[in-house]
């Protein structure tokens, strides 16, 4: 039987937002998002959850050593700021169906009121 693949799902973050980390050991730092995968739904944050990587020595490196690096992590774990302000703004459907302030509505004249 072959494995079948996730389908990429709809995100709401992309590549170049500022996010927020909401949770995990770099929660509330801000950084800017270098790459998303959507199938895994996975992020990588420049300069957060880093991660020591040994590396042997090879032709191209032939010292080896160790060297940090970013890794990712699940997308619900991040948020999107505002990069003016610094707050935290929610994308997608829900936030644009969010109903503004009602106008007022204009009162009809009457025999009571006129």
């Amino acid at each position: 039987m072959a494995i079948k693949k996730a389908d990429p799902v709809q995100l709401h973050v992309k590549t170049g937002d500022t996010v927020k980390v909401i949770s995990g050991d770099e929660k509330g730092k801000t950084g800017v998002i270098k790459s998303v995968n959507r199938v895994t739904q996975r992020v990588i944050v420049e300069g957060l959850n880093l991660v020591t990587k040994h590396n042997k020595p090879s032709a191209k490196s032939p010292q080896g050593g160790i060297t940090k690096m970013e890794a990712p992590m699940h997308v619900s774990n991040v948020q999107a700021i505002n990069p003016t302000t610094g707050e935290r703004v929610r994308k997608g459907a829900a936030a644009a169906a969010a109903p503004a302030a009602a106008p007022a509505k204009a009162k009809r004249a009457t025999a009571k009121t006129a």
